[in-house]
């Protein structure tokens, strides 16, 4: 008798639908590639339509399917109108997030509100509506949000900012456990100092760049590539049975 061997679950996207909030830049724009290259139809969102269109058309001329779709994710109210008259999206990727940072004695009230206002509140009726969608439609999904290595440790200069992802990471396992029996998966992805536009500002301190080098145990700061195959594979059914949790690609900083 042959030995019957597993089968390597696919990563392949092709058919389905993914939003990708955030998608103008950093960590959105590298995972919306990814999302688009494994096959996915991807609606992409963030306030400048601009940037948009210059990420769409850069998508559309490698042959893949890309759609702008300008939206602030911090209107909640135009967050749910926009998705409740779209199909439902198979993935979402919302990685819209920001961050102010100071020490904690010198928080003030417009900054903690403003970062809770998107790292949380947006992030929250973001997920909530694309899940909706996919409950009435009685389809499964999976369901992913930017996070950071500080929603698991804590840092100086950075009390608001780790209070709204690790606020971020008890909403996903809440909604994770509620929306199982549907066949919606929620996750959070929590990288470490990526490259991006937005923290060439950290990288440009001496000080900083030594911190950071010194905490990620690899001994480099992360590239948006390192996060591409972590989208990818919570998107696809190679996760099919991973929900309520976080996928750390910290290079070993919280692993002490």
């Amino acid at each position: 008798m042959k030995m019957k061997l597993p089968t390597t679950p696919s990563f392949s996207l092709t058919g389905k639908r993914a939003l990708v909030a955030g998608a103008s830049s950093g960590i959105g724009l590298a995972g919306a590639v990814a999302l688009a290259e494994a096959g996915a139809e991807v609606t992409l969102v963030a306030r400048s339509m601009q940037k948009l269109e210059d990420v769409a058309e850069a998508l559309t001329a490698k042959g893949y399917k890309a759609t702008p779709l300008a939206l602030d994710v911090s209107d909640v109210e135009a967050v749910q109108a926009a998705i409740s008259n779209m199909e439902p999206h198979d993935i979402l990727l919302n990685s819209a997030g920001m961050a102010r940072h100071g020490a904690a004695l010198e928080t003030q009230l417009e900054d903690f509100d403003a970062v809770m206002a998107v790292n949380v509140r947006a992030a929250y009726f973001l997920t909530q509506s694309v899940a909706r969608r996919l409950i009435t439609a009685q389809r499964p999904g999976s369901l992913i949000n930017i996070s950071s290595q500080m929603a698991h440790v804590g840092a100086e200069d950075r009390a608001v900012y780790c209070a709204s992802k690790f606020a971020l990471e008890g909403f996903t396992k809440s909604m994770a456990i509620e929306w199982g029996a549907a066949g919606i998966r929620v996750n959070t992805i929590s990288p470490t100092f990526i490259r991006t536009p937005l923290t060439e500002a950290t990288f440009s301190r001496p000080e900083k760049r030594a911190w950071i080098e010194e905490k990620i145990k690899l001994g480099r700061v992360g590239a948006l590539e390192d996060i591409m195959g972590a989208v990818l594979y919570l998107a696809s059914d190679a996760s099919a049975l991973v929900t309520g949790t976080s996928m750390v690609v910290d290079g070993g900083w919280t692993a002490e």
